[in-house]
């Protein structure tokens, strides 16, 4: 049996494919990707809840929308807008749509946390660590591409 076995399959050629696959740039490139997906996949727990908020806690969000001074009617398709923004991140190809739907999600962000944080209620917080996680994954998102 052992003469079957070549010196090919030895040993040191596993270790040698071992080295090869944990390389710097391998390791570095998986890593990108694990924090993008991390950073994009809380990203999207964040935005469905606040989806869901907007079409099942309708009433609440009319609320909040009054204190803020918004139209009341713009709810609904803001819910739509988000839902087709995080659509757009999780599509392959469509870079340019991805990078209408970053923009439009760092607007978003930016003058919710705003919004928040100028009422007073407290709720500034959750816009400010959607920015963060926005912006991780999109410096990974290039780093990937």
């Amino acid at each position: 049996m052992l003469n079957n076995i070549t010196w090919d399959y030895f040993p040191w050629k596993i270790f040698d494919y071992v080295l090869r696959l944990l390389s710097k740039n391998n390791l570095k490139m998986k890593t990108n990707k694990i924090i993008y997906y991390a950073a994009t996949g809380l990203l999207t727990l964040l935005m469905l809840f606040s989806i869901s908020m907007y079409i099942f806690k309708h009433d609440e969000i009319e609320i909040a929308f009054t204190n803020f001074g918004y139209p009341t009617y713009i709810i609904y398709p803001y819910a739509i807008a988000k839902l087709l923004g995080l659509i757009a991140l999780w599509l392959p190809g469509f870079k340019t749509l991805k990078e209408w739907a970053y923009s439009g999600f760092f607007f978003a962000f930016i003058l919710a946390f705003f919004a928040h944080f100028m009422i007073g209620d407290g709720e500034h917080m959750a816009a400010l660590i959607a920015l963060i996680l926005l912006i991780l994954s999109y410096i990974f998102y290039k780093k990937n591409n």
